[in-house]
């Protein structure tokens, strides 16, 4: 017997495709919104000629990167400067030098596409110990620069809830400190993990020479909403407040509860955790305070840019073949294990199509009766613009001013290897 001669008779739901709609705010312009912030600081005393400045870059899929860096870069030549980027990305790309500036390249940021070099190394130096014996370290080629420049994007971070969770304190602490530093501070456990960012970006900041941030807030549409140039000396208090500002403009899914959670495609590039939880509702972590929890996740596929790392498949229940193939197991245990976790890198329940995945959650998930199964779909945990719902949620749906239906009786179409013939 197969696993299809289990499921080929569960059916699977008509379906409503609909538009959440969320505050269109995103900024114009950045390259402006970037000067002008950047001018608003006093950059005369900050910057001399020749200076060697290293540009954090991290790994994450923030919105409009590559104009900000390459506004950043223009503005400190312009002063006199010498300019060069650095991943600033803890133990991403497997924690290796190439890995690392893999992942830059997949974001569009080359020397040639920056007009700058970059500098990729895994090497750190020790800036010192905190009370509770943490080490924090910091890349090699930022302590060896004259200046040290850092670009994030601020939001809530998938594994811990704090005054300063992903943001540009964490960057300075994890992201800078290379895969040493990261799992120095994860190591610590998840529980402490805000309060020690907090006090390793004081040490940082004291000890090293940074001259300021750029920091960016993202708007459910994953646009910049806000960007904001922070010298060091207030760049802790800014990054707390910018915090808040993100965790009020994440985009949700709007319908609840869920029975089943269809999520076509995980990666790093939506989320730190491959899919966010707050998006989802269920976290690896318990020191993550989310829901409602679906009954049951599925996963569909695995993004390219995420270059194989699967973190995130523990947190669903079943995933297809497809997804299972594409996985870069060391790279992905490389990073739960930095982080300090194996929950978000279990393997769910693999079967061989998307409509087997559907089917096996649906057999599963408690409701018997599959005209009665509230079914979500999704593109992924960034993008929720607009996703399916079943038609059991319909009344939900119509109840909703910030929701609207645009198609109804969808009917999922498979091929003949049981994948979706339409995936968008």
């Amino acid at each position: 017997m197969n696993v299809s001669d289990i499921l080929d008779n569960i059916q699977i739901p008509s379906m409503l495709r609909v538009r959440q709609k969320f505050s269109n705010d995103g900024l114009s312009h950045i390259e402006r919104v970037v000067e002008k912030e950047l001018h608003q600081l006093p950059l005369k005393k900050l910057i001399h000629p020749e200076m060697k400045i290293a540009i954090a870059v991290g790994s994450r899929g923030m919105a409009d990167i590559l104009p900000i860096v390459q506004t950043v870069v223009t503005v400190l030549k312009r002063y006199g400067a010498d300019p060069f980027i650095i991943p600033a990305m803890g133990s991403h790309g497997g924690a290796t030098a190439s890995g690392q500036q893999e992942i830059l390249s997949g974001l569009g940021i080359t020397d040639n596409t920056v007009y700058c070099p970059i500098k990729s190394s895994m090497e750190t130096v020790e800036l010192g110990k905190l009370s509770n014996g943490l080490h924090v370290y910091l890349d090699k080629n930022a302590a060896q620069a004259d200046g040290i420049v850092v670009i994030n994007r601020v939001k809530a971070h998938t594994g811990f809830s704090g005054k300063h969770e992903s943001g540009l304190a964490k960057m300075l602490v994890i992201g800078l400190g290379k895969q040493k530093g990261a799992a120095a501070c994860h190591g610590q456990g998840r529980s402490s993990m805000s309060q020690n960012i907090e006090q390793a970006a004081r040490l940082v900041l004291k000890n090293a020479p940074i001259l300021f941030g750029v920091a960016t807030v993202e708007n459910a549409y994953d646009q910049v909403k806000q960007l904001k140039a922070v010298t060091a000396k207030e760049l802790l208090l800014q990054d707390e407040q910018l915090l808040i500002v993100a965790k009020n403009s994440m985009a949700k899914i709007l319908v609840q509860p869920i029975d089943v959670l269809v999520v076509d495609q995980i990666g790093k590039e939506f989320s730190g955790a491959g899919m966010d939880p707050h998006v989802t509702g269920r976290a690896s972590w318990p020191t993550v305070k989310v829901g409602p929890d679906p009954k049951r996740i599925v996963v569909l596929d695995l993004s390219d840019r995420s270059h194989g790392n699967a973190v995130g498949m523990g947190v669903a229940d079943v995933a297809t073949q497809r997804f299972f193939h594409k996985i870069n197991f060391a790279d992905s245990y490389i990073n739960a294990l930095t982080a300090g976790g194996t929950q978000g890198v279990k393997l769910p329940v693999i079967v061989e199509s998307d409509r087997l995945a559907l089917q096996a959650a649906i057999r599963t998930c408690g409701v018997s009766d599959p005209k009665k199964i509230r079914l979500v779909r999704i593109a992924n945990t960034l993008n929720l613009s607009k996703i399916y719902i079943s038609e059991s949620m319909r009344e939900i749906a119509l109840h909703q001013s910030n929701l609207d239906i645009l198609q109804e009786h969808v009917i999922f179409q498979f091929n003949q290897q049981g994948n979706f013939i339409n995936n968008d």
